[in-house]
């Protein structure tokens, strides 16, 4: 039992560090690929935008999470751009544990003004996850425990998101719903940890400081009703529409009494810095250095993150503003 002992230690530590218990995928730079929280986001740019994201928690461990993801979206109608859509692969490793899933995104976009830089877009995405665990990769001590199955063993599960999101020249409010299809036949003695429906409310705007420089803070609250609430507070200034420099602090709270929920867990932090550069004005590059700050930071080493984002040309007509979000 010791293999299963720690993969499930690792697990929590994970959960506790990012302050939630389910594994709905979230990266440090969110803010340059909003389609990975929610669907309406698809086709906000309008130009087809590939964005690629890459993160190795708590580096130097053995066993670590290791997250990838693959987005690409954009607008089927460059005269209306009334319908985005999108596809999103992800791929999260942990210890023996590797899931994958893929989402095709559909957003329907309203227009709310005459110039067209405010939009109301509702966006829903089907999609199926695959869980993977090979026990082959479990310390266990003793070959013959019974716990541990030598072989991979698998699970296919079908997935839906939903989300709202209303953007203008300056600011932005997303709302969305994720792993909204509950299992119909969970397995109590299952190895794989439950899926749970998620929430993510993300905003931020933009406040021009002067010609060169644009501050723009961001927030996002995620809630699964089960464990403690995950705030993240980020602060970004844009430099001459080149350089991104930025921070961000992320931290677990009890909003109110939750029944499955301890009343005495510590309380864990993180902070991120983010550089990102415009190479061109189709191409971004960023990189983002995360370490904790609660008592679990002791434990753990620091976590690096990368993203590269890259649109396909310029849609046809104007776009009347630029799109910081």
């Amino acid at each position: 039992m010791k293999g299963l002992k720690n993969y499930i230690l690792l697990i929590l530590a994970f959960g506790l560090s990012k302050s939630h218990a389910q594994q709905t995928l979230q990266l440090s730079q969110y803010i340059f690929n909003g389609l990975a929280v929610n669907p309406a986001y698809a086709g906000y740019k309008e130009d087809w935008t590939l964005n690629l994201s890459s993160r190795l928690q708590w580096a130097g461990v053995d066993g670590a999470p290791k997250t990838s993801s693959l987005s690409i979206d954009g607008v089927t109608n460059s005269d209306n751009k009334t319908i985005g859509l999108g596809l999103l692969v992800n791929n999260d490793r942990l210890g023996p544990e590797n899931n994958s899933s893929i989402y095709g995104n559909y957003s329907f976009r309203i227009r709310l003004n005459n110039d067209d830089s405010q939009r109301l877009c509702f966006g829903v995405a089907i999609g199926a996850i695959v869980f993977n665990i090979d026990g082959s990769l479990f310390n266990t001590g003793n070959v013959t425990d019974p716990s541990i199955s030598s072989g991979v063993q698998n699970k296919l599960a079908p997935d839906f998101r939903v989300g709202i999101y209303y953007y203008s020249p300056v600011f932005y409010l997303g709302l969305s719903g994720l792993n909204m299809v509950p299992d119909a036949y969970p397995d109590p003695v299952s190895i794989f940890i439950k899926q749970v429906r998620t929430y993510y409310l993300t905003t931020g705007f933009i406040v021009p400081i002067s010609d060169a420089v644009n501050w723009k803070p961001a927030f996002l609250i995620k809630e699964d009703f089960k464990g403690p609430t995950n705030v993240s507070a980020a602060t970004y200034f844009l430099f001459g529409n080149l350089i991104w420099v930025g921070a961000s602090y992320t931290t677990g709270v009890q909003l109110w009494k939750k029944a499955s929920l301890q009343s005495d867990l510590n309380r864990t932090d993180g902070i991120t810095g983010v550089v990102a550069v415009n190479i061109t004005p189709q191409c971004r590059f960023g990189y983002s250095y995360d370490v904790g700050t609660s008592k679990l930071a002791g434990y753990q080493s620091a976590s690096h993150e990368i993203s590269f984002t890259y649109g396909f040309g310029r849609a046809k007509g104007r776009i009347l503003s630029p799109r910081y979000f």
